[in-house]
Formats: C-alpha cells, sequence, structure tokens
C-alpha cells in the first residue's frame, strides 16, 4: 500500500471511530461485513413493528374502523408470548442439536412464525376491509392470529439473533455489538417507515395487502442472509449436559456481580415503569396525526422513521457516553427527562394545530427511549454470567417486551374510555374535544416517566462508585 492510501485509510479509520459510535464494534473474531450482514435480522424486526404499530394500527382504526381497543389488544397479544424470551435465551444457552447448532433452530423456527402471522394478514385485511360476504368477525381473528404469529416470531428472533452475537464477539466487544445491532433495529424502522409512506400513496386496500406479502418474502430472504454460516458447528453440541434449572439459573442471574440482589430487581422495576412510560402511545401517534392534525396514511407512517432517527441517536449518544465511563443509570435518567419533554410538545400540537411541534416531539419521543434503552440493555449485558448471556437476553427482552404489550394495550383502552366520556359529556363542556382520550394517556405517561426517575435515583447514588468496574466491557476499547 503506498504511503498516500495507507494515510487515506488511518484517516477514514479515525473520523468513523469519533463520528460514528459503533464503528469499534467489529473486531478480528466478528468483521464489520459479517456483523453487517447478521444484524439484517434486527431490519427484519423492525420492519415488523413499523408494519404492525405503525401501518396497519392506523389503517385498521381509521380506515376500517376496528375499534382502538380491539387493535390495541391485537398489537398487545405477543404480550403472551413475551415472557418466554428468557425461556427462549435459557434453551439456546445450552440447545442440543444434531447438526452441532444452538442458536440457528431458534432463528429459523422465529423466522418461519414471522412469515407465518405476514402470509394470513392479507386475508384478515380482506375481510375486515368489507369486500367479501362473510361475517368481519372472521377478520378480526385472523388479524389476531397473525399479530400474535408475527409477535411471537420477531421475539424469538430477537432474543437468539442478539445472543448469536455476542457469542461470535470477544467478551469485551460484546456490549459495543448489541448497541450495534439495536441501532440497526432502528435502521430498519427508518427506512421501512419511508418506503412504506412512499409505497401507500396514494392509499388503497390492494397495495396495503402487496406490502404485507412484500414484507413476507423480506422477512424470509433478510433472516435467511443474517443467517447465512454465522454459527460455527460444534460437536460438543450434538450431546446433553447437565445444566442448571431454569429458576436457579435465573436466581443466579439476578443475584451475580458485585451489585446486591435487591438493586438488580429494583433495575428492573425502573426498566418496566420507562418501557411503560415511553410504550403506551405506540399505536397512537399515527391514529392523532390522522384524526387530530388531519394528516395523510404516508405522513403518518413517515413519523414512525422519525421516531426511529430520534432512537438512533439516542443510541449513538449513550454509546458514546457509555464509552466514556457514564453511568448507565445516570444516561438512562437524561432519557426519561428528554421523554417528559417530548410528551409535553406532542400535547400542546394539538391545540396550536402545529405539525411541525407534533414532528419535534415524535423525534424527542425516539430520543429519550432511546438513551433509556441503550443504557439498560447495558446494564443487562453486565450482569451476564459467562455462558448466560441468552438468559440475560432473554430476561431484559421478557421484561422490555411484557411492559410495552401492557402500555400498548392500556394506551389504546384510555384513549378509547375517556374519549367516549368526553364526546358524551361526562367531563365537562371544556372536555369534549376528541384529543382528551389522547392527551389523558400522554399526561399519564409523563406520569410514569416521573415514577422511572424516582426508581432510578437510588441506583444512581449508590452506583456511582462501582458503575465504572460494572459497565467495563461497554468502556473496553
Amino acid at each position: 500500500m503506498s504511503k498516500s492510501r495507507r494515510r487515506l485509510s488511518e484517516g477514514w479509520m479515525r473520523v468513523g471511530t469519533r463520528f460514528l459510535p459503533f464503528a469499534d464494534a467489529a473486531t478480528p473474531e466478528l468483521p464489520l461485513g459479517r456483523l453487517l450482514r447478521l444484524s439484517l435480522f434486527q431490519v427484519s424486526v423492525g420492519m415488523a413493528v413499523v408494519l404492525l404499530i405503525g401501518t396497519l394500527n392506523r389503517v385498521m382504526i381509521v380506515e376500517l374502523g376496528v375499534p382502538a381497543w380491539l387493535v390495541a389488544g391485537m398489537i398487545a397479544l405477543p404480550l403472551a408470548f413475551a415472557p418466554c424470551r428468557a425461556i427462549v435465551g435459557y434453551r439456546s444457552d445450552s440447545h442440543v442439536s444434531l447438526l452441532g447448532w444452538k442458536r440457528v433452530p431458534y432463528l429459523w423456527f422465529g423466522t418461519l412464525l414471522q412469515f407465518a402471522g405476514f402470509a394470513i394478514m392479507p386475508f384478515a385485511l380482506i375481510v375486515l376491509s368489507g369486500d367479501t360476504h362473510g361475517p368481519v368477525v372472521y377478520g378480526e381473528i385472523g388479524a389476531a392470529i397473525a399479530f400474535l404469529l408475527v409477535g411471537a416470531g420477531l421475539h424469538t428472533v430477537q432474543t437468539v439473533g442478539l445472543a448469536l452475537a455476542t457469542d461470535l464477539a470477544p467478551r469485551e466487544a460484546q456490549p459495543r455489538v448489541v448497541a450495534l445491532l439495536c441501532a440497526m433495529l432502528l435502521v430498519g424502522m427508518v427506512a421501512c417507515g419511508v418506503l412504506f409512506g412512499a409505497l401507500l400513496t396514494p392509499f388503497s386496500e390492494f397495495r396495503l395487502i402487496q406490502v404485507v406479502q412484500g414484507a413476507a418474502l423480506a422477512t424470509m430472504l433478510l433472516n435467511g442472509a443474517a443467517l447465512w454460516k454465522q454459527e460455527p458447528r460444534d460437536a460438543a453440541r450434538t450431546t446433553a449436559r447437565a445444566q442448571p434449572g431454569l429458576m436457579v439459573s435465573l436466581q443466579t442471574l439476578i443475584g451475580a456481580g458485585a451489585a446486591p440482589g435487591g438493586r438488580r430487581i429494583r433495575g428492573l422495576v425502573a426498566l418496566g415503569l420507562g418501557t411503560i412510560a415511553f410504550s403506551m402511545q405506540d399505536i397512537l401517534l399515527e391514529p392523532y396525526g390522522g384524526q387530530i392534525l388531519h394528516l395523510t396514511v404516508g405522513a403518518t407512517t413517515a413519523l414512525t422513521a422519525l421516531l426511529a432517527s430520534g432512537g438512533i441517536a439516542g443510541f449513538a449518544l449513550a454509546a458514546r457516553r457509555l464509552a466514556r465511563g457514564a453511568n448507565a443509570y445516570r444516561v438512562a435518567a437524561a432519557g426519561t427527562l428528554v421523554g417528559t419533554v417530548a410528551f409535553a410538545a406532542v400535547i400542546f400540537a394539538a391545540p396550536l394545530s402545529s405539525v411541525a411541534l407534533f414532528a419535534v416531539g415524535v423525534t424527542l419521543i425516539g430520543f429519550g427511549g432511546g438513551l433509556f434503552g441503550h443504557s439498560t440493555l447495558t446494564v443487562a449485558m453486565a450482569m451476564a454470567p459467562r455462558g448466560q448471556i441468552g438468559l440475560a437476553l432473554g430476561l431484559w427482552g421478557a421484561v422490555q417486551a411484557s411492559a410495552a404489550g401492557c402500555a400498548v394495550a392500556a394506551g389504546g383502552l384510555v384513549r378509547d374510555a375517556v374519549g367516549l366520556l368526553a364526546t358524551r359529556g361526562m367531563l365537562g363542556s371544556a372536555l369534549t374535544d376528541p384529543q382528551v382520550g389522547y392527551s389523558v394517556v400522554y399526561h399519564t405517561e409523563i406520569a410514569l416517566l416521573f415514577a422511572t426517575l424516582i426508581a432510578i435515583g437510588p441506583l444512581v447514588r449508590t452506583h456511582r462508585a462501582a458503575a465504572t468496574p460494572a459497565l467495563s466491557p461497554v468502556s473496553a476499547r
């Protein structure tokens, strides 16, 4: 290599480390090209999230007239599978396979579940649209089954995919690798949000069905490419070995490390509260934009891209701060504070009729959620004993997904209940506007963010001296 080319290469490496917070996630054991190919499973998960929580929920509520509480219940159906993430992670840690794999079987069957859900969804949409003579309830049942299958598949794929990435990366690089994969989830949400918004302008039921069918095919292609020649076959995995039971492993995990078990439990409580606070609006932002601010389907779908863009920025900033030894709980607290400002902006967007303020609020919600999510994930990574990374990620995912599912269901129920009372004048003459139901949900989220700060506060104080050793994998270079 010539001197000029060598200088140019060194210069780009310095630029990447400085301005791209995940540029140092690659290692000799897991080169950047292979890591980015593995991250394609997160793109498929992001695509599913945009389609379920973004596009389909708005279309079902606004265009197809399905009650918001029913749509919220459908989106929350994967909650039934969310606690199983810990079990899936635990089982994949020591799976016995005649082919010598422990992660690939779970990833593959999770992909098939996602594909099956997307394959059923178009038929449910046809019935819900009224283009058939069959009862609408069949469409509602079909949509619920489709949501459940997609949710079960993406929970399985995400849990085991993150565990596979940490298996392939050296211990000191594992938190940075997982952070990169989570950022790729948001990249997938941004790309799919923009793509779906363009494909659905102008909107038609037939075009929506084509988009869902394309998502089914893309899921198989993306996850297949992500899995190809990633996990090495190990002959030792073809025979069963004695291992502690699930409950024993959970007790060891929660009580492991320098932090007392009580503080670990408090951290999980803070994770649950914060996730609920950031997730109650998941199925409401797009209907809010459509019903209150009169945005088109394409414009409201693009909101998901703004939300994910803010999340990427939050992940990037959190990665930079944690790499410099910042306290993860302090970064998570900063994310909750950003969230309070974000929800206030969304609330004031309606009386001011300001689409720009609404867009700023949506972006800040993603930014605060990115700060909070990256920090809590870092804590989960730090507390994982060797050989139990799947269980640790599964436990984090189980708490996070269960809280998100409860939040989505509660958000739809509160919006419908309060909206009904408001339109009937039972809340007084000053509270009869359709936005009242949405506003109550957003105010509730602000209150939950303050409750999250209360839960995090003692963790910041007591963890101040021990934060750097406990999170040393993040700051290792």
